[in-house]
């Protein structure tokens, strides 16, 4: 590649043959743990990075990580965010090698990648987990998720599974879907991928994310009252809105682009500002390739409140999120969100 590279050929090629290695760098690591009988070695903690606990089954991932940064750094500069390292900037040294550079103001993209997005639904081969990448044009500073143009978000089945979905956003606005055999040498169906454009309240999945223990009274009780709502005011049949507690902010998006999800809330971040006490929550690595993913499908991705989503890209922003799977869904649904949660 070359710094005039448009960001459409790097979502359509570096980024997506680079989700195709940390697939297959994850899924060799959860198989080989399988077949020898030591999946528990991959649930460990190995070291804690810089935005979260690194585990086993995330090492190998990471050292992929470590590899195309080299190899792309030594043609031109890049600077690479992950919740490992962190901010990096690399650039060819002029010898064939690759030197550190300052910071953001070299002329190349800055990317964002989270390479295993569902790392504990993953590690005990109970879920797919998604590599997320985001990618940004060059900037003189750290870049904000309004700057993200192309997007990646693409599966890491669990053993069981034989084919994976990746998704891939461009600047043109449009997403493609490919599902693919887990080797990549079978392409099952590609093509442009949009989302519905039905506005039901009920018969579908309708989540609140509730991962932490201490936060999940109050956001079952911005549930409880959410549904009476709908129950009362939409008419909605209580008993065909499911829930589903995914694991993983990048899957969550995932399924509201694929219409499974009809909405995903995950409130934390906006919970633990309001009783002024910290918690586990998304952070810009999980979700900043996924949001682009589902905007550019056509889906509505805001703050809790309903108003603008953005934040810088780095390891430590706590983010909170509403994602609806369109806009007539949102338009239905949000007036009754806003009106329960806590002001």
């Amino acid at each position: 590649m070359s710094p005039r590279t448009s960001i459409n050929q790097w979502v359509q090629g570096p980024l997506f043959e680079l989700a195709r290695e940390l697939r297959f760098a994850a899924r060799k690591a959860l198989l080989g743990a399988l077949a020898d009988g030591r999946l528990d070695q991959l649930m460990r903690a190995h070291s804690i990075g810089a935005g979260d606990v690194t585990y086993g089954i995330d090492v190998p991932t990471e050292a992929v990580l470590d590899r195309w940064l080299v190899r792309t750094a030594q043609s031109e500069p890049i600077s690479l965010l992950t919740e490992d390292a962190g901010w990096r900037h690399r650039g060819p040294n002029g010898h064939g090698g690759v030197r550190d550079l300052a910071g953001f103001d070299h002329g190349g993209v800055r990317i964002v990648v989270d390479p295993i997005d569902g790392t504990r639904n993953l590690m005990a081969d109970v879920r797919s987990a998604w590599s997320v990448i985001a990618i940004a044009g060059a900037g003189e500073s750290e870049p904000r998720m309004s700057d993200v143009e192309g997007g990646v978000l693409a599966e890491i089945p669990d053993s069981r599974g034989g084919d994976a979905r990746v998704f891939r956003a461009t600047s043109d606005g449009r997403v493609r879907l490919s599902i693919e055999s887990v080797d990549g040498l079978l392409v099952r169906q590609d093509g442009i991928w949009q989302c519905d454009d039905d506005a039901r309240v009920d018969n579908g999945y309708f989540p609140f994310f509730r991962y932490s223990h201490d936060m999940r009274p109050a956001i079952a009780q911005i549930e409880a009252d959410f549904f009476a709502r709908l129950e009362q005011m939409e008419s909605a049949e209580l008993r065909t809105c499911y829930d589903d507690q995914y694991i993983s902010n990048g899957g969550q998006l995932a399924l509201v682009t694929l219409g499974t999800y009809r909405m995903i809330a995950d409130l934390r971040a906006f919970l633990a500002a309001k009783r002024g006490r910290p918690t586990l929550t998304c952070k810009p690595y999980d979700c900043a390739g996924a949001i682009l993913v589902a905007r550019a499908a056509g889906c509505v991705v805001t703050d809790a409140g309903g108003g603008e989503l953005d934040f810088p890209l780095d390891v430590s922003t706590p983010v909170s999120f509403v994602a609806f799977a369109n806009a007539a869904t949102r338009a239905r649904l949000e007036p009754h969100l806003n009106a329960v949660l806590p002001r």
